[in-house]
């Protein structure tokens, strides 16, 4: 047993001849297109494969469980794992594929019912879905009250990565932060700005700080209500916060056009512009430690997808450990081809953040309490 009490493979013994629950993160995009619903990525399923491997190779008998988007408590043929259960086939034969978690109401309340469902001719349970492992949901927290439990080693690995980041930092050590809304990561906001030596912020969040330094931000998205918070943050940390210092976008027109920091009545940011991707990339380079989250604008238009392409390419070609917290910056990374190129893509991206705000996840929580932690 590690010293963080939570239970690793070997703590199950001998699994031979025992049928063991895992938990995956098969939630992979599809292409809805044609008749049939096929996969666009299997990196989900992958990952899962050396845990499956693991236990398949010493004897056990493994059936996988996972949710697929968000069906509403019932059965629902367009979320159905079918695909899935199909490519897990060719990868793992033999391995059982359950059908979708949610798929069932007790499965966002943790329904011990469906628990009891869940755990019927099971002998133990492995959590290998980090994705998931942030919601308290039955087929996660919810196995380890009754069997013997383990975690995987997708999981193990992602705890170990994140955790390092939090408590054993490299320096100098520099977070990149992303995406739409800045409410939805104060919190790692402030647990990153405990340890990092430089936060860049990129992405329609930056629009609330550069609204909080006064400047006019035309109609670019931003959270009025955040403003005095990220008033607050440069007060305290503004040292270390680094803004973007153009914003490329469309003016009031519509037409493709770069700024400055203060945008025109009418004008819409959509992108750091080349000072900024230029500036963010010399921060990269010089870290030992790189973590970024969140894209720096609509890298899905072509248009606004230099400042993000940039940023993919210094955070790969930094000689530092380099972690991508899963999500768009996944998907940016992948659509860039550069997922190789970094020592760690999380597969999960709230699960990421949320794991660096706490240091704990409800997973990871389930799982020490386990008749066998």
């Amino acid at each position: 047993m590690a010293s963080d009490g939570i239970p690793r493979l070997d703590d199950l013994g001998d699994v031979a001849g025992r049928r063991v629950l895992v938990r995956c993160d098969f939630n992979v995009p599809l292409d809805r297109s044609g008749e049939q619903p096929t996969i666009i990525d299997d990196f989900r399923i992958r990952a899962a494969l050396p845990t499956i491997e693991w236990l398949t190779s010493r004897g056990a008998s493994v059936v996988c469980a996972s949710h697929l988007g968000r069906p509403k408590g019932s059965p629902d043929p367009a979320f159905s794992l079918a695909p899935v259960r199909e490519r897990l086939a060719e990868l793992a034969p033999g391995v059982e594929l359950l059908e979708n978690v949610r798929f069932s109401p007790g499965e966002t309340s943790n329904d011990a019912g469906f628990v009891a469902e869940l755990v019927d001719g099971v002998d133990a349970f492995v959590n290998d879905a980090f994705g998931a492992s942030h919601r308290a949901h039955a087929s996660v927290v919810g196995p380890p009250a009754h069997l013997p439990s383990a975690m995987g080693l997708l999981l193990q690995r992602e705890v170990e990565v994140l955790l390092g980041l939090r408590d054993r930092p490299k320096r100098p050590f520099v977070a990149v932060l992303g995406g739409a809304k800045i409410s939805d990561k104060l919190g790692v906001v402030d647990a990153l700005l405990g340890v990092v030596d430089r936060l860049v912020i990129g992405g329609a969040m930056c629009f609330t700080f550069l609204a909080a330094q006064g400047k006019p931000i035309g109609d670019s998205l931003f959270e009025p209500d955040q403003v005095d918070t990220c008033r607050g943050l440069l007060d305290q940390h503004g040292d270390r916060i680094v803004l973007p210092e153009d914003i490329v976008g469309v003016d009031s027109t519509g037409a493709y056009a770069t700024f400055g920091t203060r945008l025109p009545d009418g004008a819409k940011g959509f992108d750091i512009g080349p000072g900024s991707a230029a500036a963010f990339s010399d921060e990269i380079a010089e870290a030992r430690m790189v973590f970024w989250n969140g894209p720096m604008g609509m890298f899905e238009d072509e248009r606004f997808a230099a400042g993000t392409r940039t940023v993919a390419e210094a955070v790969a070609a930094c000689r530092g450990f380099t972690v991508v917290g899963g999500g768009d910056s996944a998907a940016a990374l992948a659509q860039f081809r550069l997922d190789d190129e970094v020592d760690h893509v999380s597969t999960g991206g709230g699960a990421s953040l949320e794991l660096l705000e706490l240091g704990d996840l409800p997973g990871l929580a389930a799982l020490r309490g386990a008749p066998n932690a």
